[in-house]
């Protein structure tokens, strides 16, 4: 994996924003504008309520008041309700959006993978590459569920209480209400920040963690044939013991946070309560009044206790998103030239002209190597391990790109044609078998999806291995296993 970065807003807001709003579709981008009228309107019947508390206290308390105050407390309740069912159908309506927002950016990556070279993918971990994706794919629908509909409706909604307790009650009011929050917020994104090199840490080593655990899963045969279990999970307890330790900071980084901003919150609220009494003794307010208060700062306060958690969850997503950040600034190193077109394959005569290449320029691989494979005709190449057989193979299938000289099918330089049409002409048997956790059947039509089953039936009669599948007690809808482990060598 890449190195983590920080990624910034600029970069986030080009990573999730044609999320939000998608272009192709007019269908989500409703949704987006449904869900924010709901979020408005619950939050408009949301700051009613505490109105309607307020007058029923206050009814209730006078002496000569004989009858319960049923219509307030009708509209109290029903104000309740609106708040909470708004809330509850804009999360309904915004679900789809988020929902496929995760699973284009799945794609993407994925997309964006395959089109990165053959050197990337020898150097990567798969477990490890894997746990970061997830991750990352998760962190979008995450991002774009609570970033509009968490931290917008708690700013809308402090400024409408600051607004009415500037116009209600004394200015007093509103600053011990600024005060507490603006302290909360403060002691929230500093302590955060602060705890952010502990998640990451976390996710470096759960990324260590996954890839171990993958690479020595897939490679079970040669572990069980080396009796190296014991081996294999010290070294998974090394990777675990490095993520306990993470994980430990953090906890206990987390409880430091939550125990300040509950000091906060407390300080606040016993001030403001303070207050509201004194005044209700000096009589220049009502019961009510101190009731409507109170609810005003609890229903802020609860939210902004919500805030710090979506604060923290928002810096541990956007660390998430690092590596998929990373994952998009990588750049295929081998691509179509501009006008390039496809394949025309006539005969199938191959040629190698003076062609040379090294992975490393310390250790030349191929030293002017020039050859013709004639149309029609079988050419061995042979020589010691390591003296670029397999190198010539990539090199025709364009996976690497030569130093110079030429490789051409049909006179045509594989330079010039599409990578698609290049390799849809070429069929492979490579020297590490490589099948997929599927089918027999499946794996033989991997070479051209859509086969019908007569045309893989007839594929495996060419290859003198169709007696052999019809023998299996599934036939061709025998699974093969991972990596084919079902078969044996020859099988596969």
């Amino acid at each position: 994996m890449n190195a983590q970065r920080d990624i910034g807003w600029r970069e986030l807001a080009r990573l999730i924003g044609p999320h939000l709003w998608p272009r192709d579709s007019l269908e989500l981008r409703v949704r987006v504008v449904l869900a924010l009228g709901l979020l408005i309107a619950a939050r408009l019947v949301n700051i009613t309520v505490p109105f309607f508390l307020k007058a029923v206290v206050d009814q209730v308390s006078q002496p000569s008041l004989a009858a319960v105050p049923l219509a307030v407390l009708i509209a109290y309740g029903a104000a309740r309700l609106g708040a909470t069912l708004f809330g509850e159908l804009q999360d309904a309506v915004f679900a789809k959006v988020g929902q496929r927002a995760g699973r284009r950016m799945a794609l993407r990556v994925y997309d964006h993978l395959f089109q990165l070279s053959l050197a990337y993918h020898l150097q990567r971990r798969t477990g490890e590459l894997s746990r970061a994706i997830e991750r990352g794919v998760k962190s979008i629908a995450f991002l774009l569920q609570t970033a509009l509909f968490s931290m917008a409706p708690v700013l809308f909604e402090f400024v409408l209480v600051i607004a009415i307790l500037l116009w209600r009650y004394p200015l007093s009011f509103a600053a011990i209400t600024f005060v507490t929050v603006a302290a909360y917020a403060l002691f929230t994104i500093v302590t955060t920040n602060w705890r952010t090199r502990f998640w990451r840490e976390m996710n470096e080593r759960d990324n260590e963690f996954s890839g171990a655990a993958v690479d020595g899963l897939i490679n079970y045969e040669v572990v069980k044939a080396f009796a190296n279990e014991g081996y294999e999970s010290r070294r998974l307890d090394r990777a675990l013991a490095a993520y306990e330790k993470a994980a430990v900071q953090s906890e206990q980084t987390l409880a430091y946070l939550n125990a300040g901003q509950a000091a906060i919150i407390a300080v606040g609220v016993s001030a403001i309560m303070i207050a509201a009494a004194s005044h209700v003794v000096a009589g220049t307010l009502s019961v009510g009044d101190i009731v409507l208060v109170n609810a005003f700062i609890l229903q802020l306060y609860q939210p902004l206790n919500f805030l710090g958690v979506f604060y923290r969850e928002l810096r541990q997503s956007l660390t998430d998103l690092e590596n998929i950040h990373g994952l998009f600034a990588l750049h295929p190193e081998i691509e179509d030239r501009p006008g390039a077109g496809p394949l025309a394959v006539a005969g199938g005569n191959v040629r190698f002209e003076n062609v040379m290449f090294d992975y490393d320029p310390r250790r030349s691989i191929l030293n002017d190597v020039s050859f013709e494979i004639p149309a029609g005709h079988k050419v061995a190449v042979v020589g010691p391990s390591g003296s670029g057989k397999s190198t010539l193979v990539r090199l025709l299938f364009r996976f690497y790109e030569v130093d110079s000289g030429s490789i051409a099918i049909d006179g045509q330089d594989v330079r010039e044609v599409t990578q698609l049409s290049l390799r849809r002409a070429i069929g492979v048997v490579p020297q590490d078998t490589v099948l997929f956790n599927d089918t027999v059947a499946a794996n033989i039509a991997y070479g051209r999806p859509g086969a019908s089953q007569q045309e893989v039936e007839a594929a495996a009669r060419v290859a003198q291995i169709h007696d052999f599948i019809q023998s299996l007690p599934e036939g061709y809808a025998t699974k093969v296993g991972e990596r084919g482990l079902k078969l044996s060598g020859g099988e596969k």
